[in-house]
């Protein structure tokens, strides 16, 4: 009788574990899955000593350390990991672009998948980020990360960086608003937002303002983007297999043409001018630009500064000339918009359009 309790009482303990396991797994999976699509950074990187705040090695830690490493993730959502790439971000081409945003894509069209993290070096994040807002259709959460620390550095901001992106990308709120960039407590867009320091924390601004703030875990909105993105996109991934050659060339005082003579002879299809002040063109550059465009390049005024817009025909007379302007667009976004815009139009009215409104 006393062995029968005994094997009983067991019996009795081992479901009881078995529930309280299968409870857990229920809740878990109850959760929102977040999908971290790890390519580099400085958010992967390694210093010699905590001390090395700025003096790194960047895409050196794998997603899955990463992951490992902030078991908060798990009160947040199902996390899972894929790695991408492995490299520093200034590193990014046109087929890197294309590989990652393959990839979003395809992930965001499975229904078990509810938001996506992509995590990134700061040198190119935004480009990235505008890139896929501009390719991906889907109104799930697409969060791109980075930091400006890496993670052996005291105060390093990646994993509170991480928990935040993840967090966002769970959120049923954060879905429909685009490509988001979620650094330092704020959620920015991905079209507006650029990098503005290199040694900040808080290096990542638009002039425009964040969408919002999210402090632990939860979010609180500001205001929404109303330039056409992801499922009210006109360009799909899925459409798009090689991107045009797109460069820029820099204006300077005493600017010569050195460089637009170079890139005409490159063979590029649309050639971004960072111009001056409100994208100013020299008047020594103005022939050669005029000469490219003769030969069918798009000509595609810029501004190097970092805030205002350009507006047309001030300061050239970019409808006689058939120039497009970049309106508020720094040049590397341009540049982005421009090439994605060529994969479906050659037409500089077309491309104007486009650049409105995008």
């Amino acid at each position: 009788m006393l062995m029968t309790t005994r094997q009983g009482m067991k019996r009795w303990l081992a479901a009881m574990a078995l529930s309280a396991l299968s409870a857990a797994a229920l809740a878990q999976a109850a959760k929102p899955h977040v999908v971290v699509l790890a390519t580099g950074g400085t958010i992967a990187g390694a210093g010699a000593s905590a001390a090395n705040s700025a003096t790194y090695a960047a895409a050196k830690v794998p997603v899955e350390k990463l992951l490992a490493g902030l078991p908060e993730l798990g009160n947040v959502a199902q996390v899972t990991g894929e790695q991408v790439f492995q490299i520093a971000s200034e590193s990014f081409t046109n087929e890197h672009l294309l590989t990652l945003a393959r990839r979003v894509s395809a992930l965001s069209k499975q229904a078990d998948v509810d938001g996506i993290v992509i995590t990134h070096g700061t040198d190119t994040l935004e480009e990235t980020a505008y890139f896929l807002n501009l390719v991906v259709h889907t109104a799930k959460p697409i969060v791109v990360v980075g930091s400006m620390r890496p993670g052996t550095a005291l105060s390093a901001d990646g994993t509170l960086n991480l928990y935040d992106a993840v967090s966002v990308a769970a959120s049923k709120d954060a879905g429909g608003k685009g490509v988001l960039v979620t650094m330092n407590d704020e959620i920015q867009s991905g079209r507006d937002v650029s990098k503005t320091i290199n040694i900040k924390t808080e290096a990542f601004k638009s002039q425009w303002g964040p969408l919002g703030m999210v402090v632990e875990g939860r979010n609180y909105w500001f205001r929404a983007p109303v330039k056409r993105h992801t499922n009210a996109s006109e360009f799909n991934i899925d459409d798009i297999k090689t991107l045009p050659a797109v460069d820029i060339v820099y204006g300077y005082g005493n600017m010569n043409t050195t460089g637009i003579d170079a890139y005409g002879k490159a063979g590029v299809k649309a050639l971004i001018h960072a111009g001056t002040g409100n994208g100013s063109v020299a008047a020594q550059a103005v022939p050669a630009l005029q000469g490219l465009r003769a030969q069918g390049v798009q000509i595609i005024r810029s501004a190097r500064v970092p805030d205002g817009f350009v507006l047309r025909n001030a300061e050239q007379p970019d409808d006689k000339y058939d120039w497009v302007v970049a309106h508020d667009l720094r040049p590397q976004k341009a540049r982005i918009l421009a090439m994605v815009a060529l994969t479906k139009t050659s037409d500089s009215k077309e491309l104007q359009r486009i650049f409105w409104e995008y």
